[in-house]
């Protein structure tokens, strides 16, 4: 027997897959643990604050929730365009990829613009104490995470747009709304310590 012929033949396998057969979601998933870990370390610091603290928030009132609010309905909201754009993607269905896309970008604009009010309304500058600090430095993060996913949703709806298109963009599309629901899971434990610890807490 020849080494050519004990070969396998890989030409009938599928040249991407979805899920853990993807790189991708491997990366993603490896991302996700590494971002937990810092909003998680955040979240740390910011009770380790407030046990040391004689006041809590310190010289400030606590943060107006109205945006606050209306950023947590629409994270929520976008969820479900987010796993209608997932499925479409596993059935291949361009059409659908491309409407539940641009809809999800709607409202990652709206969830940035109702970001935007957040941050005048905290009550306090990120300078003005270890408060301040630790409040803006929790919702910079979760900020940051908004912005970079909304540049990455708008990189794949140009592509999904413009094409040509392949297995492999489906595949990155299923794995950025790994990412979203990531950025809507993270919100909700930041949104207690911010806005709900100073009240209750």
């Amino acid at each position: 027997m020849t080494p050519a012929s004990r070969a396998i033949d890989v030409a009938t396998l599928p040249r991407y897959g979805f899920g853990h057969r993807s790189l991708t979601w491997w990366g993603t998933l490896g991302l996700l643990a590494i971002e937990s870990t810092a909003f998680g370390l955040a979240i740390v610091a910011y009770l380790y604050l407030k046990g040391r603290a004689d006041e809590w928030p310190t010289a400030a009132l606590a943060p107006r929730m109205f945006w606050a609010n209306l950023t947590t309905a629409i994270l929520l909201v976008s969820a479900v365009p987010n796993e209608l754009a997932k499925r479409a993607a596993r059935r291949l269905d361009l059409g659908r990829v491309r409407l539940w896309l641009v809809v999800c970008l709607v409202l990652e604009i709206a969830v940035i613009a109702t970001r935007a009010m957040e941050f005048p309304l905290l009550n306090v500058r990120w300078d003005a104490n270890a408060y301040g600090s630790v409040v803006w430095t929790l919702l910079g993060l979760h900020t940051t995470h908004l912005i970079t996913d909304f540049g990455d949703s708008g990189v794949l709806t140009l592509l999904m747009m413009s094409g040509p298109v392949n297995e492999n963009r489906f595949v990155d599309v299923a794995e950025n709304s790994l990412y979203w629901y990531f950025v809507i899971a993270s919100w909700i434990p930041i949104y207690a310590v911010i806005y709900l610890v100073p009240r209750f807490g």
